[in-house]
Formats: structure tokens, C-alpha cells, sequence
């Protein structure tokens, strides 16, 4: 057999009284791996229970390993009827198959049942023994690591980047097989966790093989998804961009400063190790040796035996149904664009375009879910691509065969890659795919950024390419911006200008992204978080109906979104946006949509002009003086925009640049969502002083109500700045005061009518006040930023909208130096950082001249005033508190990619958690706020101890992907299920070489709150 699995069971604590009579539980434990179960002695009447079983043996094949979890069931023995459950634990095997991953699992685990929450906990080991196989035919793709975050890790280098890869595996829900009918509720939802568990391992292991036949060692940016499809079946997906990584010597690793963009790395670390001999092909010849004059690009060779630059070989892609030329040409969205004019280009940028085109046309997809690059991997930004579509699920033929979605997937990444070839770009980056169902009815989404790429730096990791434009372009920031298509063969109208940098090349007005800000970009001022929202009533229909009616609001309403982002983003003064995440969610009787981004001033891109309102209809809308004052409003709006977020631009002189910039010529735009007329046009002054306008047509009362709420989106308070991206423009000088938090937000409609405008409002007003709420809540956290604010909306029943939200509040010092690093938070006493926080923590006290520690326990408390953590919740959550006098490293989490003051030292494995509760007394649980603030209590607490037990003291790249809430107010009872993932990690201070402890860097402890807020 090529492995073994072995497991001990030490002991357990605080278990549940199971015996009334006695008021304690006679414990024993069922390890379960596979077919093959073995139990350990019952242990009687105690509620800490010491097992220390000898060690339980697994002989397995490799790819079980990767496929199925650890079972530990803990029982309470009962003499005379059948044993009851107290809970489970399902351990994730996979962390221990890779060479550089730890070599034990050991802790305290969270014993947890789907009806009662966590139930005690128990102390395992586990290990691994993998023996050598040399069977070419295995299915198992043991080694291959797996990263959650969407840039390259901190501690490896990118030796090569292969590029997409893509899987889904499909199975009939256990929720609703006949079975269900007379099984209880908790052996339905522990048969689907299992299943679940199931198809996450085999999902993972499939994707790990097309990697290895890419000839690469890692994935990073994994997206992993469910779609609960009803009786159609439960599809687990995943997206990722294959990788080979090489892990940089603890010497050279990169530092993330707190003065400094966290994504830029020294180029001598990205060039420090040399590309593997035979496993890479070439350009032409061989890249100069560093010794040697830079070089500009040689010519492809001619061979057409030649492999691409991407990748060896091409084994695990599947064959297109569908060409390119069968699909639409024009793009979804034109609202942004970058790169080169067709006239102006140079020789660099032809050939950089002949070798990057010729390398990835051969790929199928040249998609990558990376969102942040090293400085010099993107060098062209197009714009955002997007593609939707709606499928009925009914019309699958076999719900166990994934063909049919495959299909479904295949259709819209074509259309993505034509559309970004129309853009003319060859790769897309940011990409991202998500679904959203209601009964029968799916609507597929995918979305990324159009973009030409590095081609040398895929293949060698190495930023010197030889060439002074491209030094140029990484020295002034701006080549991203340049526009990548023809000038006079635009695939869109838009107005473009000479760049405001360079000087040497075209730039668009406006630039749309759904990637990070590059390292490189010159940005004036600071950013900010720009939403659009937006609801549209159906009417109730079944099958084909229902689905062409969803169908035709899609267009008009993600038209209706960027119009909303284009007009907040002039009304900001700004020019771009980025991290752009448009959500399109379907419920029974409305569509949501929701479109989040982060707005900055890109120095190389013009100015944004003004925004004008112009007055069409007769009657009091047309009232002149009405006009004037909206139009004052808007002005003064403006003005106090530009002073809040520091956007002064630099005037340029023609003195100062050599020669003037071309004026931009004078056009017409005319946004507005009801009406257009191209008689119009001509009528309306499009001027604002010397700037061009951004005009909107007051012509019927809901473009009234447009304004009005366009004048309503208030900034946030002094001293808070808010973005969805990693890292705010603008702020670098950060301290290590962190502290994550996750806020689920209910709505029951209760006026049955309601109009579009109606629907808006509360939307709206839902979204605003939940941030509201942030602002309050953190207030002794000033200055403060949110960051990474991924809000996630969702319809889960007729009458209701629920707002998730998951982001991370950082500190900064306004008045330091961005040369002076930051080390005020970790040089506070605990106190002094417990009263900054929110969210208060009972903290581990380490001191260094005595050995003794304090005990420490998470305290969660709710977001919302009026919904405490339940009465008989707090001693269930104990992952992190001290017992028998030794003492558990807090384990931090953060949605970002890296803690600030800290280093990434070793990745540890992916942690990607599946959880399901449930309950018939949602009242006396505090209603669904309590239910909601509980679970999510507990999912942080089980995913800190499977954290711990691998040896780490932080999760980065956290995200909640799924959060399904499904209640019966009038029964008393709710469900939710919630999927967690991210990258286990060990962090060190940055002038340390040892793990942080839990004393000095308490301050970025997690904590997690919900508003319930079912009204």
C-alpha cells in the first residue's frame, strides 16, 4: 500500500451531560477512515474523558488519502438502547501529503453537531506515512500545493505560470433523496457535510493531476464553489491558475513592510533562482545572463514544432464545442480600456504582442484568477469583460453526469475569451465565476479583466526584459493604462487622450477593473468604496417563462449598474476602478443587483469632468431654479469630494513635459436609464467649465429619485476610509492594529406592494446602515480603513434580502512618513489594545521574563444592539482557551493576503470547511440574529483549531463563500449552511524569526459578529 494513516485519540473535555440520573456522559470514540472504523474503550461517567488509545492503523492508497476526510464521532454508551451522538470532527487529510507540510496534526478539535452547535472538544493525533509509487497510472496528485490567495504567495517565486485550470463533480443532495423522508434531520445533514467533504477532496485531487500534467507543483488563487441545485443534483466547482512555485531561502524572502505596497517585491527575488532545464520552452534564445547588456526582444523562431510558453503540454483541456467566430464580438462592457495605440506602437509592443499571442492562443482558456501581479507581469489592462447566462435545471438529462454543466461553462468562458480578443488582449486576469439559483433557474456568471501580458516573466520570473520602454512604462506607472486595441478600429466609442504620464501613448477617459491596484500605478490622493445597487420586480412564472423573463431584465440591469458606477465615480472625481465584483442574484419574485469597486485617481489618465443636469419635460421638473439647485448640490458635492480624498492633480506645463498634451476633442455622452434621443443631444450644453461634462437628463420622476439618491451616498465619517481591494490607494504607513469581522444582515419585506423604487430604497438603506454600523462599532479604531469589504447578497426566500459581509478593519498612522514603519499597536501593553478593539478578547499574557501564561477565550459579541450571543453559547467556544496550565496561540484571521508588521514564513495548507446548522428553537436562540451570531462564532472557532492543530497562528486569505439561510418563523426553525475557506499560515514579526505570539500582536486578533436584524 503507498500510504498509512495513523490516529490516536487522547482525550476530550467539557462534554455535554448525556446521563440526567447522573449528570455525565459515559464518552467513547468511532475513528472512521474509508470502510475501515475502529472504537476506542468507553470511559464512564466524566465529562473529561481520558481515552490515550493505542494508535489506530490505515493502510490506503494515495488518492484516498486526498479524497476522503478523518471521521472522529464521539458517543455516549447507553446500556439498553442505541448509542446517541454527541458530535463530530472531519480532519482534512491533504495538509499532510505535500514535502514541506507539517508533519503531524495535532489539538484540540471542536466537537460539533449539526443540531447543538459544538458539543466539547477532543484532543487527536494524526500522521502520515507515504511510501514511493512508481504506478505511471495512480490518480493521485499527493504534492501538489493549493493557495486561496490571488497573488503569488509570499514566501515562493513564480518560476513559470501555466495558466487555467478548471473542475466540477457532481452528486445527488442528500437533502432530498427519498431517504430523507424517514431519516432525522441530523443524519441528513451529516450525510451531506460527508458528501460534501467528499467532493471537496476528489474535486481537489482532480484538479492537483491536470497541474502535474501542465508540469506545474501548485495552484494558486483556488475558488472553490457550491451550487445547491435542489433535486437536480449538488455540483462542487473549482477555478485556479496553475503554477510551479519555488520556495525562497528564509534569507530572501519578501517582507511585507508596513510603509510599503505588500505586492511589491524586490526584483532580485523574483529572478534569484534559475528556471528548471527541459521543463520550460524558449523564446528564440536564451535570456542574457545578469552579467550581461540588457537586450531587447528576439524574433519567435519560425519552427511551428516550437511548445508555447505557457505550458509543456496541453493534455487536460477539453476540446471547444464552440468557436470563437460563432460567439457575438462586441463586448459586454466597454466602459474601460488600456494599452497601446495601434501607430504609435513601437517594436516592443508588436513583438511582445506576437510572442504573448502566438503562447496564449494555443491555450484553450487564457484565464487567471491572480488579482495582484509583480511589477512588470501586466503590461496592458483592457478593460472588464463579462457574460451571463440563464439555464433551466430542469433540462438536465442525468443530474449525476457533468457534462451538461461543463457545457453550460464552456459557452460562457468562449464568449469571455471573445470578447477580450476584441478588445485585443489575449489573456484575461481577475477572472471569477459564480451562479446563482432559484428552483429551476440558474443564472451562470463570469467576469475578468481584459490584458496583454508579460510573456518573459511567465517564463522566467525575471522583470528585466531588456528593454528602456518597458523600464519606462514600470518607472512612470502608466503602461497598464495604455489602450491594447487600434485606435481607429475601436470595438466602442470612447474618447481617448495622450497619456498624462508618458506622454507617448493613448489612454481612455475611464478605466474598469476587477483586479487589484498594480504595485507600479501612480495615484493621486486616496481611493474609496463605490456600490451600486439596484432591484427589479418579476412576476412569478415556472420553466421556460420564468427564465426568459430573468433573461431580458439581465442587459438593462447591469447597464443600469454601470451607469450607477459612472456617475458616483464622476461625482468623486475620480477615473478608475478597481477589484469591480457585479453580483446578479434571483429570487422567486425580484433580481438584486449589486456591483462593488474600489475608485481611485489614476495620475495618467485625464481628469474626470463634472457632472451637468440638464431639464427635458415641461412642468415643475423643468423648473429652472429647481435645476440650478440640484446642479449646486452636485457642484459642492464635488468640491468637498476632491478635499476629502486629496485629489489634486498635478497641472502639467508645457514646460515641465517638453511639449503640451493634445487637448481631448469635444464630445457628446448623454447617461440615462429610461429615454435617449439623438435629437436631443444637440440641445444640451455638455460643458463644465473647461472640463467635458458627464450629463444627466432630469425627464420623468424616477430620474429624480436617481439624483437624489446619487446625492444621498454619503462618504463615510472622518478619520474612516473603506475599499474592497487589499490594500486602500493611497494608505501605506499601516499598524498592526488589525481585527477581522463577518456581519450577516436579514430583511423581511412586508409590504406586498411594492414598486421598483420602493425595492431600492430598502436595499439601499440595507446596505448603507450595515456599514453604518461598522463605522460606529469601530470608532475608537479612528484612523481606520476597511479593507477587502466583500459583500456578498443574496434572496433566499420570497420575502426576504439578506447582506453578508466579510472585511478587516486596519489602522494607520496619518501622520507618519511612509520611510518610518509603524510599531505603535505591538508595543502597547494589552490593554491598551483591548480597548481599541470592538470586539473584546480575554488575551493571553506572555511575558518574557516569567514562563507562566493567562488563559484566553474569544468573546464574541454580536454587531447589533439587542441580539446577545445566547445564554448557555460562551463555554462552547474554547478552541483558544488554556486548560490544565498550558495556553493555545490566538490564531489570527484576515481576508488579506498577508498581516501587516508580520511575515508569511511557511503556508501550512488550504483550509476549506463546510458547515451545516440547524435548529426547531430559533426563538429561544435569540431569533435568527442569535442563531446567525452563533454559528458563525463557531465556524471561527473550528477553523482557528484545525488551524492550530497544523502548527499555524494565522489564516490569510480568508473569505465566507457561501452563506445559505433558509427559515420557518411560524415553526420555529432555521438552517444555514456556510463554507469557509483559506490558507493556513505561520507569521513572524518582521524583526523576528520566531511565530508571533499571542501577546505581542493581539491586536490583530479576529472576531466575528451578525446582525440578525429580521424585521
Amino acid at each position: 500500500m503507498p500510504g498509512k494513516l495513523k490516529a490516536k485519540i487522547v482525550a476530550g473535555r467539557h462534554l455535554p451531560v448525556m446521563d440526567r440520573a447522573s449528570d455525565l456522559t459515559d464518552a467513547f470514540v468511532e475513528v472512521k477512515f474509508g470502510n475501515t472504523t475502529f472504537k476506542t474503550d468507553v470511559y464512564h461517567k466524566s465529562l473529561n474523558p481520558q481515552w490515550n488509545s493505542e494508535w489506530f492503523k490505515f493502510e490506503v492508497d494515495d488518492e484516498d488519502l486526498q479524497d476522503e476526510p478523518l471521521q472522529i464521532t464521539v458517543l455516549d454508551h447507553d446500556t439498553y438502547s442505541a448509542n446517541d451522538a454527541i458530535g463530530k470532527v472531519y480532519i482534512d487529510i491533504d495538509p499532510l501529503l505535500c514535502s514541506e507540510a507539517a508533519s503531524v496534526i495535532s489539538g484540540w478539535f471542536p466537537i460539533y453537531d449539526t443540531i447543538h452547535g459544538i458539543r466539547g472538544e477532543i484532543n487527536v493525533l494524526v500522521k502520515v506515512e507515504l511510501f514511493n509509487d512508481l504506478n505511471r497510472f495512480r490518480q493521485s496528485s499527493c504534492g501538489v500545493k493549493f493557495f486561496c490567495t490571488t497573488s503569488i504567495p509570499r514566501c515562493y517565486r513564480a518560476a513559470m505560470v501555466h495558466g487555467f485550470v478548471e473542475e466540477l463533480v457532481v452528486n445527488e443532495d442528500p437533502e432530498y433523496q427519498w431517504i430523507d423522508r424517514i431519516r432525522t434531520p441530523r443524519a441528513s445533514n451529516e450525510a451531506r457535510q460527508r458528501l460534501i467533504s467528499l467532493m471537496s477532496g476528489e474535486l481537489q485531487r482532480k484538479i492537483g493531476l491536470k497541474v502535474l500534467e501542465m508540469g506545474g507543483n501548485a495552484v494558486v488563487g483556488y475558488l472553490q464553489c457550491f451550487d445547491l441545485e435542489g433535486e437536480s443534483g449538488l455540483v462542487v466547482r473549482a477555478i485556479g491558475t496553475a503554477c510551479t512555485l519555488d520556495k525562497l531561502s528564509s534569507g530572501s524572502a519578501p517582507s511585507t513592510n508596513t510603509h510599503i505596497h505588500p505586492n511589491t517585491a524586490p526584483a532580485s527575488n523574483a529572478c534569484n533562482s534559475p528556471s528548471k532545464d527541459g521543463k520550460e520552452p524558449v523564446f528564440g534564445e536564451d535570456l542574457p545572463s545578469s552579467s550581461g547588456p540588457p537586450t531587447p526582444f528576439r524574433a519567435l523562431p519560425t519552427s511551428s514544432s516550437s511548445p508555447p510558453p505557457f505550458s509543456p503540454s496541453k493534455p487536460c483541456s477539453r476540446q471547444s464545442s464552440s468557436s470563437d467566430t460563432d460567439l457575438s464580438l462586441t463586448p459586454k462592457t466597454g466602459m474601460g480600456s488600456g494599452g497601446s495605440a495601434g501607430k504609435d506602437a513601437g517594436p516592443l509592443k508588436t513583438l511582445l504582442r506576437q510572442q504573448t499571442q502566438t503562447a496564449l492562443e494555443q491555450r484553450e482558456f487564457p484565464f487567471f484568477t491572480l488579482t495582484s501581479f509583480p511589477p512588470g507581469f501586466l503590461v496592458h489592462a483592457g478593460g472588464v469583460v463579462s457574460a451571463r447566462s440563464v439555464k433551466l435545471l430542469d433540462r438536465i438529462h442525468n443530474p449525476d453526469e457533468p457534462e451538461t454543466r461543463d457545457a453550460w461553462w464552456e459557452e460562457i468562458r468562449q464568449e469571455i475569451k471573445s470578447h477580450a480578443k476584441a478588445l485585443g488582449c489575449h489573456a484575461v486576469v481577475g477572472y471569477s465565476e459564480s451562479t446563482s439559483i432559484c428552483e429551476e433557474v440558474c443564472i451562470l456568471s463570469a467576469s475578468g479583466t481584459a490584458a496583454i501580458l508579460n510573456p518573459r516573466y511567465m517564463r522566467e520570473g525575471c522583470l528585466d526584459i531588456g528593454s528602456t520602454d518597458h523600464r519606462l512604462f514600470l518607472k512612470t506607472g502608466c503602461g497598464f493604462c495604455h489602450i491594447p486595441y487600434d485606435e481607429l478600429n475601436m470595438p466602442f466609442p470612447a474618447q481617448l487622450t495622450y497619456c498624462y504620464h508618458c506622454r507617448r501613448q493613448k489612454v481612455p477617459d475611464v478605466l474598469f477593473t476587477t483586479i487589484d491596484l498594480p504595485p507600479e500605478a501612480a495615484v493621486t490622493g486616496k481611493g474609496c468604496l463605490i456600490q451600486a445597487r439596484l432591484c427589479r420586480l418579476k412576476k412569478k412564472a415556472q420553466g421556460e417563462v420564468n427564465a426568459t423573463a430573468i433573461s431580458n431584465l439581465l442587459p438593462f440591469m447591469e447597464y443600469e449598474l454601470h451607469t450607477q458606477l459612472m456617475n458616483k465615480l464622476k461625482l468623486r472625481s475620480m477615473n478608475a476602478l478597481f477589484g469591480l465584483r457585479i453580483q446578479i442574484s434571483v429570487g422567486e419574485n425580484m433580481l438584486l443587483g449589486l456591483a462593488s469597486a474600489t475608485g481611485v485617481y489614476l495620475t495618467a489618465l485625464p481628469a474626470s469632468g463634472g457632472i451637468q443636469i440638464a431639464g427635458k419635460t415641461p412642468g415643475d421638473l423643468s423648473n429652472e431654479h429647481h435645476i440650478l439647485t440640484i446642479q449646486k448640490r452636485i457642484n459642492d458635492t464635488i468640491a468637498k469630494n476632491k478635499e476629502l480624498y486629496q485629489i489634486n492633480p498635478p497641472e502639467l506645463t508645457e514646460e515641465a513635459v517638453g511639449s503640451p498634451i493634445p487637448e481631448p476633442r469635444q464630445r457628446s455622452r448623454l447617461f440615462r436609464s429610461h429615454s435617449e434621443s439623438s435629437d436631443e443631444l444637440s440641445e444640451l450644453d455638455l460643458s463644465h467649465g473647461k472640463k467635458d461634462a458627464f450629463v444627466l437628463e432630469i425627464d420623468d420622476t424616477d430620474a429624480v429619485e436617481d439624483i437624489h439618491s446619487l446625492l444621498t451616498d454619503t462618504p463615510p465619517p472622518t478619520g474612516f476610509y473603506s475599499c474592497n481591494t487589499e490594500i486602500m490607494p493611497g494608505i501605506y504607513n499601516w499598524t498592526s492594529g488589525v481585527q477581522m469581522f463577518t456581519s450577516v444582515r436579514v430583511f423581511r419585506l412586508s409590504n406586498a406592494n411594492l414598486t421598483n423604487q420602493g425595492l431600492n430604497k430598502i436595499f439601499t438603506d440595507l446596505c448603507e446602515n450595515l456599514l453604518k454600523s461598522f463605522y460606529f462599532k469601530l470608532r475608537s479604531m479612528i484612523p481606520c480603513c476597511l479593507c477587502h469589504l466583500n459583500v456578498t447578497v443574496a434572496v433566499p426566500e420570497e420575502e426576504l434580502i439578506q447582506v453578508a459581509v466579510t472585511a478587516v478593519a486596519m489602522t494607520f498612522d496619518k501622520d507618519q512618513t511612509q520611510e518610518k514603519p509603524a510599531e505603535k499597536v505591538i508595543q502597547k501593553g494589552s490593554g491598551e489594545i483591548e480597548e481599541q478593539l470592538q470586539f473584546p478578547l480575554e488575551l493571553c499574557a506572555d511575558s518574557s521574563s516569567t514562563s507562566t501564561q493567562q488563559s484566553s477565550k474569544i468573546s464574541v459579541s454580536s454587531l447589533e444592539r439587542g441580539s446577545p450571543l445566547p445564554e448557555g453559547r460562551s463555554r462552547s467556544l474554547r478552541s483558544n482557551r488554556s486548560f490544565g496550565g498550558s495556553s493555545v496561540t490566538v490564531v489570527k484571521m484576515t481576508p488579506l493576503s498577508f498581516l501587516p508588521g508580520t511575515r508569511i514564513i511557511k503556508y501550512l495548507g488550504i483550509i476549506n470547511m463546510f458547515f451545516i446548522r440547524e435548529t426547531t428553537s430559533l426563538r429561544e436562540e435569540g431569533g435568527v440574529s442569535g442563531f446567525l451570531h452563533s454559528f458563525i462564532a463557531e465556524v471561527f472557532a473550528m477553523v482557528r483549531a484545525h488551524v492550530a492543530a497544523l502548527g499555524g497562528n494565522a489564516v490569510v486569505s480568508y473569505s465566507m463563500k457561501e452563506c445559505v439561510l433558509m427559515e420557518n418563523p411560524n415553526k420555529n426553525q432555521a438552517q444555514c449552511l456556510i463554507n469557509v475557506s483559506g490558507d493556513a499560515v505561520i507569521c513572524v514579526r518582521e524583526t523576528d524569526q520566531e511565530p508571533v505570539s499571542s501577546s505581542t500582536n493581539i491586536g490583530q486578533s479576529c472576531s466575528s459578529g451578525t446582525d440578525g436584524g429580521a424585521t
